[in-house]
This record gives structure tokens, sequence and C-alpha cells, in this order.
């Protein structure tokens, strides 16, 4: 009995020793940790120059200073710069070869737009031109940067003064509704930008609005609105919960947000900062500094565990050879990894812009990214 004991505690042994080699250690704390989840996914990036960045991805958070791997860099088309150029990616939740967006300037003709794209074939499947609102004087930039959806709406945000969200049946793009931010309390010249997304059930809504102090700039103060989206679907506002977060005046400024998959969290962009939110009662959870770029928007992994940031960096310009030049800097658009277990910022941000522009010789461009979509791999 005493001889068998021995075999099994020695098999113990062995197996405890394998595990050990094959698993992380973290030194301080000598407890072993298996490795962790990768992941994979197509993403697709706004751009000034009226197309998305569509990229291969993949995540390893075991790769702490060099998580992000970037692939294949592409471009799904939707204009040119002078006419389409755009902040907004929402790929549709029930058809993910469907993508939509909006524009963020008006065209040469004085028309901003709405529409759709097939990201089997990259082309356009609708494309509304609209008049700017009247209560939107000439509607200069920002015209539409973020947006939500429901199953049967796709709804672009306004985000200029007077702020507004557009109710748009995502089957034939007609317009249903529009819904201003002064009806929630807003009055024109009292916020400087405005923008929202959907919870994943499709019940709830978040609108952020950037508070203005008395000398009309940014003050640090970031209103949160909670509302009903099945209300927003038929142009009513219902206000479920409301909040207000306070950065830097002047720095801190709210952009594109998602929810987490299972609907607790918010994943807040901020400019100078990123923001991680109790859903139901938008009370911070978490907060970090962007010290590689300006935060634009944050899209979670499909489990929630991590979230990719857009940032605008800056870049060493190239030639047209694709040679750098010394003193040239440009904005480049990049993605860094957030993980949401541990609460911090992983490894350095990759660029989802330079590698195309340096092969079409527009190495000496800057490009402006925006908003974040992604196909994720199961």
């Amino acid at each position: 009995m005493k001889k068998k004991s021995l075999i099994v505690a020695a098999v113990i042994a062995v197996l405890f020793a394998g595990y050990l080699v094959y698993t992380a250690v973290d030194s301080k704390t000598a407890v072993a940790t298996a490795s962790k989840k990768t992941y994979s996914g197509t993403v697709y990036v706004a751009g000034m120059g009226g197309h998305f960045s569509k990229s291969e991805v993949t995540i390893d958070p075991n790769n702490a200073d060099d998580p992000i791997k970037i692939q294949n860099i592409d471009r799904v088309v939707i204009g040119d710069k002078t006419t389409h150029p755009t902040h907004d990616a929402r790929i549709d939740a029930a058809d993910r070869n469907i993508l939509f967006w909006s524009t963020y300037v008006l065209d040469p003709q004085g028309k901003m737009h709405v529409g759709k794209s097939d990201l089997r074939t990259g082309a356009v499947i609708k494309d509304v031109a609209l008049d700017p609102d009247k209560r939107a004087p000439g509607a200069k930039p920002p015209v539409y940067c973020a947006s939500g959806q429901s199953r049967k709406y796709y709804m672009p945000i306004f985000m200029g003064s007077e702020g507004f969200v557009d109710v748009f049946d995502k089957a034939t793009m007609e317009h249903k509704h529009r819904v201003f931010v002064s009806d929630l309390g807003y009055p024109a010249g009292s916020y400087m930008f405005v923008h929202g997304n959907n919870s994943n059930d499709m019940k709830k809504f978040i609108i952020t609005v950037t508070m203005k102090g008395e000398d009309g700039k940014p003050n640090g103060k970031i209103d949160f609105v909670l509302v009903d989206l099945p209300s927003l679907e038929q142009g009513q506002w219902k206000v479920l919960a409301k909040n207000t977060l306070s950065g830097e005046p002047g720095k801190t400024i709210t952009f594109r947000m998602y929810f987490s998959a299972d609907d607790k969290h918010i994943f807040q962009s901020a400019a100078d900062r990123f923001w991680l939110l109790d859903a139901a009662t938008l009370k911070l959870v978490d907060e970090k500094m962007s010290t590689a770029g300006q935060n634009h928007d944050v899209i979670p992994t499909a489990d929630g565990r991590y979230a990719l940031l857009t940032l605008r960096s800056t870049a060493e310009g190239c030639d047209s050879e694709g040679k750098p030049v010394p003193g040239k800097m440009i904005t480049d658009g990049a993605i860094q990894l957030y993980d949401a277990d541990a609460k911090k910022i992983v490894g350095k941000p990759a660029s989802v812009c330079q590698a195309c522009h340096k092969g079409m010789a527009m190495g000496d461009k800057s490009a402006a990214l925006c908003g974040i979509d992604a196909n994720w791999k199961k």
C-alpha cells in the first residue's frame, strides 16, 4: 500500500512540474497562472480620407510589450476625402456583412451623408444625401460622429450644435425621426459635442454631452444620460439614469463608446483618458490616462475581458519611397490594448494606417482615425 502511495505521489509531482513548465509564474507571488486566451478578428476604423481601414488583428495578451499584431491592411471606400470623410463605423448587429456609416463634414454641394456598405465586396449599397438641419446653421464640422442601432433602425448622432440623434430604417435607409438633445435640457451653446451608442440587448442607449464653461471652452465635465432605446426608436426621450464625471478642462472630451457584451460596463473614450463605467449607475469603475495618443473610441472583445482603444498618435512621415523623413511628424491612427480584468493598459500601440499610407506613397500624409467596429472570430 505504501509503495502504491509513493507511485501516485510521484505521478502528481511530475504533472505539477509539467504544469509549471507550460505556464507563466509571477515571481512576486510565486503562483502559477495559465496562458491567457488570444483573440483575432477584422477591425474597421473610420478615417477622414473617405474610407475605413480594414485590418486583420491578432491580440496576444501574453505578449506584454507587443500584444497587437496587424496583418493585411486594406480599405473599405465610401467616397473621397472631399465628399465622405467619416468618423462612424457601425456593423449591423443582425448581419455582420453590413456596415452603416455617416459623414463628418458637408460635401461640396453642402450635403451630409448617411449610408451602408457590403463588407464582402466593399460596395456602397445605399448613400443618402441630406440637407443640414435649420437648427444647426451651416452644419460646419463636426457633423455626424457616433452612432447606435436597434434591430430595425440605424441611429447616427450629430456631434455639433444643436446635437441630435437621427433614426433611419435599416432596410430602406428612410429617415424616420430626429431627436434633439435640447429636449433633454441641453440648449445650444451649453455644450461642445454629443455622442452615444446602444446596449447589446437593444434596451438602452447612452448619450454623452461634453459641457462648456463660461469661456465657451470644454470645462472637463461630461454628462452621461442613459435613455430607453424603444422610446428613442419612436423619436422620444425616456431618461433612465444620469451622472456627471469630471476630467481636465480643455483636454477631457468624450467621443465614442461601447457597452460590454453583458451590458454591465461602458468602455468610454475621453480624449486625454479612458473611462470604464458601471452601465447601470454610470459611476466610474476605472480611469486610465492616454499616454500614447488621443483616445477616440474603445471596443471590447467579444467576452469583454479586453478592449481596443483607437488613438490619434504621432508618427514619423515618409517620402514617396517609404523612407523616413527626419523631423517630419504626422498624425497616425493606432490601436492599443486595455485589460479589463487587470484594469491596465498593455503594451505599445499598433498602427492601422501607416503601412497602407506608405504603400500608396502617402507616408507624408496624416491619417485621422476615429470610430472602430470589429467582427471577432470565435
